[in-house]
């Protein structure tokens, strides 16, 4: 009888095993995850910047809008008008200096609903600018020589605390 050969073979497999499959789906769909919520927090933090963006373009259109109307400035007529109107003869044929600034916070006052969500804001002098909870009781004291420009915004439209941005400065 001849000799059989006998040969040692190693016990490697050929592919994955189902547990191997499943770990690895499991591992995917966490990182996928993790990057769902980073994208998330990115738009959400973009939304943001986009707002305060907004509010800063809008003060300095109003105090841009002061430094043009200086008379009415000297006057006091820009420091918290109660109720400014909009008079449609400003642009056209002309107005008073008084009415041009009623007519400007009126407007700024429309564009800050239209471009931010619950946007209100007031202009005024005050001495400690960074207070006031919203434009109900924005806490303008009257003292010094500094306008303070105070915009309020609902980012979260959820009725969570305003947002606020605020700026003073000298016309």
């Amino acid at each position: 009888m001849r000799g059989v050969f006998c040969t040692d073979y190693k016990m490697t497999p050929g592919g994955f095993t189902l547990i191997e499959v499943l770990v690895a789906m499991l591992v995917l769909s966490i990182g996928l995850l993790g990057l769902a919520g980073l994208h998330a927090a990115g738009m959400r933090n973009n939304h943001s910047a986009y707002l305060r963006s907004q509010a800063s373009l809008l003060a300095y259109d109003l105090a841009d809008r002061m430094r043009a109307n200086l008379p009415s400035v000297a006057t006091g007529s820009y420091d918290n008008p109660a109720s400014p109107a909009v008079d449609a003869n400003c642009k056209g044929t002309g107005c008073s200096v008084t009415a041009m600034a009623s007519h400007d916070v009126a407007e700024w006052r429309a564009d800050l609903a239209v471009r931010l969500p619950a946007g209100e804001g007031v202009v005024c002098i005050d001495s400690t600018p960074a207070d006031g909870a919203d434009a109900a009781a924005p806490e303008c004291d009257a003292a010094g020589t500094q306008y303070t420009i105070k915009i309020w915004w609902d980012e979260r439209r959820d009725g969570s605390p305003l947002q606020q941005f605020v700026t003073s400065f000298q016309p």
